[in-house]
């Protein structure tokens, strides 16, 4: 039979109203909604709340005593050499924020990780890992970003950031890597997500220009302090990415090789002295259409064309392509078909940086130009075109009936007041009404009642002395009337019927 809470804190020690310590923690526990095996805090950390910090205790094995529901543990500044897979006993259901950093971590066992299955943050940077090894990282569906600069990794296994689903930043900056990790982007079960990705100070030579080019601009790369060798497709890149103000070069221009025309001589006058503008080619489907590369007036060594679907490389030879580049830059597009239209993008050594109106770009048109779009834009447009079209009815619809209320439905209350002055008209508006003894008679004018919009002036706050006329309507044109049947413009309101 479990105690009671009263029963707990009846007991007391041999001096009579001290609690034990251990009575004091259980109770704190429980208040808490900790279970008395987690809620301990070792004596060679620090806990404040659901914060664990072990730093700094130079400790060589990783305490199996912790308590599992912290956010945050900080075990960097120690002596740990390995992350066995059961260097927990216990899962960590609440822990999104693992700091391994600064120790000497050499090894990681394949799934380490499978007690911290919420994990968001993990920082592994500054060790000694030297490979990544296959489903090293596994069960950490929810990780976004991951630090792993500072080791001395040369070599990353296929499959090594499999289940890494949601990951976002990884940096991978100061180690010894000298092949660019595509597996990162067309491995399946890779991180579909990733946003930034910091290769920096590693020992790439070269790098994947055709699949760079392929992937989209908004994803950060970040290749400064490596020994590329600036050869005429570096030097594309380079130019084409300067052209998109791409911003880990911007920022980093400098540490870049290929700067400031010190690139190798791609071929003699490549250059055109033209300005390169966009321009539009129109082709019939089933026609074979040929886009000149812009800017370029002799072949070059490496030209890359951009298209809406793939990137095409013109060293590449594949006869049964329907889209191939010639050894002069030309783009050939055969057999031309509608999903063909759309923006290239000519990506060559030009040796120049593109003005603000210049553009390497050129827009292929198949079929007639005014309805010749991609399947994808055509359905956007034709969505804009229906939204526009029913906002505008709905619009006109709205404005009719306002029009329609304000004119037919408005009362008119003049002749109630009419022996009294103008207060019954109200305060802006002065509506007009037909002749009382008419009204009176059953008989109502065909014209319908006018309404003038004008400025009221003060009336005698005297309510039984005389009044002063509110309105000369011998001043007013039928240009303030909003519905008037017969007059003209410019007449003036002079008629004994029209006045209050």
């Amino acid at each position: 039979m479990r105690p009671t809470a009263s029963q707990l804190l009846g007991k007391t020690s041999v001096r009579g109203n001290r609690w034990n310590r251990a009575t004091a923690a259980l109770m704190l526990s429980l208040c808490l909604g900790f279970p008395p095996s987690v809620a301990m805090c070792p004596p060679y950390c620090l806990c404040a709340s659901d914060i664990i910090s072990c730093s700094g205790r130079n400790l060589s094995v990783l305490p199996s005593d912790l308590p599992s529901y912290a956010t945050r543990l900080d075990l960097s500044h120690n002596a740990l050499t390995a992350l066995p897979v059961d260097w927990t006993s216990r899962p960590f259901d609440w822990l999104a924020t693992l700091v391994l950093s600064r120790n000497s971590i050499s090894q990681i066992e394949v799934n380490a990780f499978t007690m911290t299955p919420y994990l968001i943050h993990l920082d592994i940077s500054s060790n000694q890992l030297t490979v990544l090894n296959s489903s090293i990282f596994s069960g950490l569906k929810e990780l976004k970003e991951l630090l792993l600069f500072g080791n001395q990794i040369s070599k990353i296994r296929p499959g090594a950031f499999s289940d890494l689903y949601s990951l976002k930043r990884l940096y991978l900056s100061g180690n010894r890597l000298n092949a660019f990790p595509l597996g990162l982007y067309w491995e399946p079960g890779g991180p579909l997500n990733l946003t930034f990705l910091d290769l920096s100070n590693n020992m790439l030579s070269k790098v994947p220009v055709q699949s760079l080019l392929s992937l989209p601009m908004q994803g950060r790369i970040y290749l400064q302090g490596n020994p590329l060798v600036c050869d005429c497709a570096l030097l594309a890149l380079v130019e084409y990415w300067m052209w998109k103000q791409y911003h880990p070069l911007i920022v980093f221009r400098g540490e870049y090789p290929c700067r400031d025309n010190s690139g190798p001589e791609c071929s003699q006058q490549v250059v055109s002295d033209k300005p390169v503008e966009e321009q539009i080619y129109q082709v019939h489907p089933g026609k074979w259409l040929s886009v000149p590369c812009p800017g370029l007036t002799f072949p070059t060594q490496e030209v890359f064309w951009v298209t809406p679907k793939t990137v095409l490389n013109s060293s590449t030879d594949d006869p049964s392509a329907r889209l191939i580049v010639s050894p002069n830059g030309t783009l050939e597009i055969q057999e031309a078909l509608m999903e063909d239209s759309g923006v290239y993008v000519c990506v060559a050594a030009r040796g120049r940086h593109f003005g603000p109106h210049e553009s390497p770009e050129v827009n292929v048109v198949v079929g007639n130009q005014s309805t010749a779009s991609t399947s994808g834009l055509r359905h956007r447009n034709g969505a804009e075109h229906f939204n526009t079209a029913f906002t505008t009815l709905a619009s006109c619809v709205v404005s009719i009936i306002l029009v329609l209320l304000y004119l037919y439905l408005t009362p008119c209350r003049c002749q109630e007041n009419r022996g009294r002055g103008s207060r019954g008209c109200g305060g802006r508006a002065f509506v007009l009404c037909a002749d009382p003894r008419e009204v009176e008679s059953g008989q109502r004018q065909s014209n319908g009642k006018r309404v003038a919009f004008l400025e009221p002036q003060l009336e005698d706050s005297d309510i039984d002395g005389p009044k002063t006329t509110a309105i000369h309507l011998g001043h007013v044109t039928t240009e303030g009337i909003l519905k008037n049947g017969s007059r003209t413009v410019g007449q003036t309101l002079t008629d004994a019927t029209l006045m209050v």
